[in-house]
């Protein structure tokens, strides 16, 4: 049985990942790594506990010493790298967590798995020929969009936070010991996830529990903010073919073709609350939304282009937003009931 170390599988995307893999490929042993900090949850993980190939271990990326212990005792052949510190509001308030889990965090890991699968620069060691270190991003390392156009893997970076930034270097990291190195690296690049297990501060489920509650909902500016959304299963589908079949060194960019503003994304998720669980006071849940002062340096559009995914590997998102958000509106509902 082959072991991988999964980062930050108690958060969302990770979440969602850990038990699709574990799950899929009884062949692999899955070590899951996570700090548990207040965006991670592991009733999240309650569905793979009962896994024989499935072993979770609390612990921070930055701990070198414990890295280099997992590596040893379990022989990691594989790393597949969520755990981030990802809320760009919180970035702006605290951006010090951001930078030592983000850009810290991945060196740690990156050079762990250097020493441990390479004997020298572009030489690896006997048997470990196959081993990959996976890092998963954000679109927003590419700043914003104008009303038209696309992400591609060639957009120069330009971050406009600092989360986003604490992204950038960590891609360039990862790039740098391909380069350097020689090791078997693949990136991910990634639009704004939606889907079950998300945490609360994030958009949707905030909408959806402050709906329920009958609190105000909140939008910044005017609303208009445009985003790529990626139904968070399709995200996991892409990072299990970009691992298996990815070519080294190359980035894929991930999305969904499913351009939202936030005023669209309320009224989707409002009338699905209005049909599904409708108001005792009477009127829309579109009642409670509140416009509030907009994010300091709030990027206008993003926006996709997975053409390099699908054509070169064959991805294509199962989901679109109508059949998605139904979905996890309905996960939310039973939760929150």
């Amino acid at each position: 049985m082959k072991s991988i170390l999964v980062t930050g599988g108690a958060g969302f995307i990770g979440a969602n990942f850990v038990p699709y893999f574990a799950k899929k490929y009884s062949d692999y042993k899955v070590i899951n790594l996570d700090k548990l900090t207040y965006a991670g949850n592991l009733e999240n993980l309650a569905d793979v506990e009962g896994c024989a190939n499935y072993q979770f271990v609390h612990g921070d990326i930055c701990d070198r010493e414990l890295v280099e212990k997992l590596f040893k005792e379990h022989d990691i052949r594989g790393v597949i790298h969520f755990a981030a510190e990802s809320h760009v509001d919180n970035s702006i308030t605290g951006p010090k967590a951001f930078i030592e889990t983000n850009i810290v965090g991945t060196f740690t890991l990156i050079d762990v798995a250097r020493n441990y699968w390479m004997e020298a620069p572009h030489k690896v060691r006997a048997g470990y020929e196959d081993c990959r270190f996976h890092h998963i991003s954000t679109d927003e390392v590419y700043g914003a969009l104008g009303e038209t156009g696309y992400f591609t893997e060639t957009t120069p970076y330009d971050p406009s936070s600092p989360y986003s930034a604490a992204k950038a270097s960590s891609d360039l990291l990862v790039r740098a010991y391909h380069r350097t190195y020689g090791m078997n690296v693949t990136i991910s690049n990634c639009s704004n996830n939606y889907g079950p297990k998300q945490h609360p501060e994030k958009l949707i489920p905030k909408i959806i529990s402050n709906a329920l509650s009958e609190k105000n909902i909140p939008i910044y500016g005017d609303g208009k903010n445009v985003r790529d959304w990626l139904y968070v299963l399709d995200h996991c589908k892409a990072i299990d073919l970009i691992f298996h079949k990815g070519k080294s060194g190359e980035t894929y960019n991930i999305g969904g073709h499913n351009e939202k503003n936030n005023l669209e994304i309320v009224d989707a998720i409002c009338a699905i609350l209005d049909r599904e669980m409708p108001r005792k006071s009477g009127g829309s849940y579109k009642d409670l939304v509140v416009f509030v002062s907009d994010r300091p340096g709030h990027d206008r559009r993003y926006a996709i282009d997975a053409t390099k995914l699908e054509t070169e590997l064959g991805w294509k998102a199962d989901e679109n937003f109508a059949s998605g958000i139904v979905k996890t509106v309905e996960w939310y509902l039973k939760k929150l009931a």
